[in-house]
């Protein structure tokens, strides 16, 4: 028992922190997920350029639904790493930083 116990602490001690990313909502329209955009800036590996990079990435939002958006497009959100979800989703949105302003 006492085992158990110390090799779950151990792998909890090896596991570490989630990835976190912060971006924009690009899409709302599935139920429970929303497509984050988050961009990045990064030199090019032999010509040294700086160059803005973007990935997209789906994420669990477990209160969302299409007819009444909790999350909108243009709304900035921390999202973190989890286990997988589904084929695609493998982040979840942690909070809502900053809601888009509609203008």
């Amino acid at each position: 028992m006492a085992e158990t116990q110390t090799q779950a602490a151990e792998t909890a001690e090896t596991r570490g922190r989630p990835k976190t990313r912060i971006g924009i909502v690009t899409s709302n329209k599935m139920s429970k997920t929303v497509v984050v955009t988050v961009r990045r800036r990064a030199s090019h590996a032999q010509y040294g350029k700086v160059m803005t990079r973007r990935e997209k990435y789906k994420a669990h939002a477990e209160d969302h639904e299409p007819k009444k958006p909790t999350i909108n497009e243009g709304d900035k959100v921390l999202i973190a790493e989890t286990k997988r979800a589904s084929k695609d989703k493998r982040w979840r949105v942690v909070k809502v930083l900053e809601k888009a302003t509609i203008a």
